[in-house]
């Protein structure tokens, strides 16, 4: 009688090479899934960005300042808020007279829970004509 010997893997063997494969695809979701949130969270960042841009070229571009805050929502998910105010320029103790003012305007736009809340805010010195 000749004996054959069966050429196959046993389930232990079987066992650790699906054991080895569950991590590792868990770790291969784990980036994917980083990746994602990280995409999401930039395009957020982005787009609140481009909403203080856009509340700050407003701002005075129709006519004179107002000295102030406005606030209000954009895209049922960006809360956001202005404020404008004179700012006076000193160099030590020159002062210069001119026909032109200065305003500091503050965009702040924020967005998430309390839990996860974010926020962009940006600031830029406007030139007026003071006749305007």
């Amino acid at each position: 009688m000749s004996s054959h010997k069966h050429h196959g893997f046993s389930l232990l063997e079987i066992l650790i090479a699906f054991t080895i494969l569950a991590f590792s695809l868990t770790i291969l979701l784990r980036i994917f899934s980083t990746g994602v949130n990280s995409a999401l969270m930039s395009e957020e960042y982005t787009a609140a960005v481009q909403i203080a841009e856009s509340l700050m070229a407003k701002t005075g571009a129709e006519s004179r300042p107002k000295n102030g805050q406005n606030s209000g929502i954009e895209n049922d998910k960006y809360r956001w808020e202005v404020s404008v105010r004179p700012f006076n320029f000193i160099a030590g103790k020159f002062q210069m007279k001119s026909t032109a003012e200065l305003f500091k305007v503050d965009a702040t736009v924020s967005w998430g829970d309390d839990d996860n809340d974010r926020q962009v805010r940006l600031s830029t010195l406007k030139l007026v004509n003071k006749e305007q």
